[in-house]
């Protein structure tokens, strides 16, 4: 064969002579890269970033996640009001099923705890201590009707008054739990005594909470002074006065937890609505 009629066939059938051929191929394997390959690593890269990149914030969060996990964790202190930017997903996290979920996770640990720790001893000095306010009683209708601001004394003394909280039923649960075992349950209120002590004991009564110990409210000697104090001492009575073993307590409120003889393991219930120092 001479020299001219050395060469390669292309896909066409078109003769092309020998010192192109290498020319060719290249561009008909580039071609198919661009026509095949392409698309489907384009494609990939999407879902990858889709996958692993964080996308933007959702819309109506405003950061207030970030604002509630920082309350949750006693982190954020002293806030005397919801912000401003999260009043509507306040209401929407407390109205819309996750603070109800959240709710039944806590109790879920805590039942588990009353489970392991197994009955009470025979002396009747096992005790658990619960809070009152958004821990037995919700007060969500009541801050939601006033946007969740700051709180005031006369206010709210008018809707205790009323006697018309809800109970919280997963909490209730848990307190029936603890009677049946035989433990003794104490409610421990930051409500003043004189004031509120009927109203309250009768709103308990009629939502299910009875055949507690004693519930324990506010008397004028500890009037101003914050619910931290107040309870830190009421939990120290219990235990070096009365001899009592304070094996659970259940409050929304760190202010409920921490202090003088706290009790063997605590149980924080979500509350992003108010903040008790």
């Amino acid at each position: 064969m001479d020299n001219a009629c050395r060469g390669c066939r292309c896909l066409d059938e078109t003769w092309v002579p020998e010192h192109r051929c290498s020319d060719t191929m290249v561009s008909r394997r580039l071609r198919f890269f661009l026509l095949v390959l392409l698309p489907h690593l384009l494609v990939d890269g999407a879902a990858a970033r889709q996958c692993f990149w964080p996308g933007p914030p959702a819309p109506d969060d405003a950061g207030c996640l970030s604002w509630r996990v920082m309350v949750e964790a006693n982190n954020a202190r002293g806030w005397r009001t919801v912000p401003a930017p999260c009043v509507a997903y306040v209401r929407g996290y407390m109205t819309r099923g996750q603070y109800g979920r959240d709710l039944a996770g806590v109790m879920e640990q805590a039942s588990a705890y009353v489970e392991q720790i197994g009955a009470p001893a025979a002396d009747g000095l096992d005790a658990w201590v619960l809070d009152v306010d958004d821990t037995c009683l919700s007060n969500l209708l009541y801050y939601e009707a006033k946007q969740f601001g700051a709180y005031d004394p006369l206010a709210f003394k008018e809707w205790a008054t009323k006697e018309a909280c809800p109970g919280i039923h997963p909490v209730r649960e848990l307190f029936t739990a603890l009677l049946d075992k035989g433990f003794k349950v104490f409610l421990l209120s930051g409500r003043d005594e004189e004031a509120l002590g009927s109203c309250t004991a009768e709103n308990l009564e009629a939502v299910g909470f009875s055949g507690y110990e004693r519930l324990i409210m506010r008397t004028p000697e500890y009037r101003g002074q914050s619910s931290s104090v107040f309870k830190s001492a009421m939990r120290k009575q219990l235990v070096e006065e009365e001899g009592y073993r304070i094996r659970g307590n259940v409050g929304d409120q760190w202010s409920d937890l921490q202090g003088d003889c706290p009790g063997d393991r605590v149980f924080k219930i979500p509350n992003p609505m108010y903040f008790v120092p």
